[in-house]
């Protein structure tokens, strides 16, 4: 061994017929919108339920998209992606890099995992109550015949 980690991640062209609301997932990246830490690449952060991608069902929140109609999106700002995905007809084809995990910047339902905002607010809020509790309990202890 080396000292290399082996990254068999799979790489798959799929075809999609775009729906009524599109390719059915939204995608986060870019050179203007990291997902990744240092990756521009562009991902998959959500499957639309009954979308054109989840009645595929190959493609996976979290996969990097690699190109689309044979256009690979290697350094495009986040919006320059989005216009190839709007522009790209009705028929699209897709290359994906499967199972990419990476330190991911992006949405918390993208991660699996709470964000760390929302477990400090909870953490707050716990430390809050507490202290409210710890006054009230000060406050009127007397009444309850403590000193």
């Amino acid at each position: 061994m080396n000292g290399r980690m082996h990254n068999a991640t799979p790489e798959l062209e799929i075809y999609l017929k775009r729906g009524p609301s599109g390719l059915g997932f939204n995608i986060v990246g870019g050179t203007d919108q990291q997902y990744i830490s240092n990756d521009s690449g562009i991902y998959i952060t959500k499957i639309k339920e009954q979308g054109a991608a989840a009645l595929d069902g190959r493609l996976q929140e979290g996969d990097r998209i690699l190109a689309i109609n044979g256009c690979e999106l290697q350094n495009l700002s986040h919006q320059e992606a989005v216009e190839l995905f709007r522009t790209a007809g009705e028929d699209v084809r897709l290359r994906v890099l499967q199972g990419h995990s990476a330190q991911m910047n992006g949405p918390a339902g993208s991660r699996g995992g709470a964000e760390p905002s929302v477990l400090l607010l909870g953490v707050l809020a716990v430390s809050g109550a507490l202290a409210l509790a710890a006054m009230v309990y000060l406050r009127f202890r007397h009444r309850i015949g403590m000193r």
